[in-house]
């Protein structure tokens, strides 16, 4: 971490509560996902670290139904905290977060915002992604998930803010549509023999 503001901010980040599929592992690869498109965007890297960081701090509150809005409460506590420890850029680091989230399908303003968006929306692809689908507490039985892999992940590669993340999003979304592919094929199989 490269100043005193980034490593208050990660020491806060650590200690929180996280779910399985939005844990530490997935903040850590959004921050490192959105530093890299910033530097290449000319972005304000030390808010989309920060931003980056927080950006999911209300997650695990959302779904165990203590709160609506994790985007929003996020933001909310964010500002709280980045005030206490007198960081002045906090109402930018605020609207990063209360934007980043897909479900509101918003495109936010600020090219800061738009690259924190985009590093979340990239860990939901590839590989890991993938993983995280089958990971998620809510996701559903197969055909469920099979059915999210179409109503959200595979529209990703579509709805990347920077020309960084266009670049980004093609080799992760060719990983799961071949993941898909493959699946559906398997299954098909299955089911064919079943019928048999």
């Amino acid at each position: 971490m490269k100043n005193n503001f980034i490593n208050l901010v990660y020491n806060y980040v650590i200690n929180e509560n996280f779910d399985s599929t939005h844990d530490l592992g997935h903040i850590l690869r959004v921050t490192k996902n959105a530093e890299f498109i910033a530097k290449n965007e000319n972005a304000d890297i030390e808010v989309v670290i920060i931003s980056a960081l927080l950006h999911d701090i209300a997650r695990n509150d959302e779904l165990s139904g203590k709160i609506e809005d994790h985007a929003l409460e996020g933001a909310r506590r964010a500002e709280i905290f980045l005030r206490k420890i007198k960081y002045p850029k906090y109402r930018k680091v605020s609207y990063c977060i209360e934007h980043h989230r897909f479900r509101k399908k918003n495109i936010p303003e600020t090219l800061e915002a738009k690259i924190i968006q985009d590093a979340d929306r990239l860990d939901a692809l590839g590989y890991v992604g993938i993983t995280r689908v089958f990971m998620h507490k809510n996701g559903g039985d197969l055909k469920e998930r099979i059915e999210h892999f179409y109503e959200k992940i595979l529209k990703l590669k579509h709805l990347m803010n920077t020309e960084t993340a266009k670049i980004l999003v093609e080799e992760k979304s060719k990983i799961v549509e071949t993941f898909i592919k493959g699946l559906q094929k398997e299954l098909l199989y299955i089911y064919e023999v079943d019928d048999g």
